[in-house]
């Protein structure tokens, strides 16, 4: 089976040297991504995360489900894009984004960076409200896990 059969795997492209993950608000999805990223690759790959929106803080059920892996992300700060720019600018090889409305504007982003832009459609774990706090924490679980599979499968050299 060659990378062209497996979805959204693509060509074999060049090592990333700097990686943003960007979500809606930057509170469970791309905050679990930079975790990950940081966790296996932090000492070759520069990664941060940024949201479309600010306004939601840190999403405990996902804090939780990458403390159980090992990762602690409970200092993380959600931020936005702009505010990334602010304070470091915008400097990634590699962007990829985890929600429609992420996508867009990392396309947008395009315009004036060189980056290459992935779309990972990635649920929303805080869509599930029903269920005990163990059944809503499986679907953090598996949204850690995907994004595990995959960081560890784009990012390896």
């Amino acid at each position: 089976m060659t990378d062209d059969a497996i979805p959204g795997a693509g060509p074999k492209k060049r090592r990333v040297q700097s990686v943003l993950f960007m979500c809606n608000f930057n509170a469970v999805r791309s905050l679990a991504a930079e975790a990950i990223a940081r966790h296996y690759f932090g000492k070759s790959t520069y990664v941060q995360s940024a949201g479309v929106r600010s306004g939601e803080p840190s999403d405990p059920f996902m804090i939780a489900a990458l403390d159980e892996i090992g990762i602690d992300a409970s200092r993380h700060k959600p931020r936005t894009i702009e505010q990334l720019e602010d304070w470091e600018g915008l400097n990634f090889d590699l962007i990829i984004t985890l929600s429609p409305e992420a996508h867009h504007r990392a396309l947008e982003l395009t315009h004036t960076l060189a980056a290459d832009v992935e779309y990972w459609p990635t649920p929303d774990p805080t869509l599930v409200q029903d269920g005990t706090r163990e059944q809503r924490l499986d679907g953090y679980r598996d949204v850690r896990d995907g994004l595990t599979y995959r960081i560890k499968s784009r990012l390896k050299t």
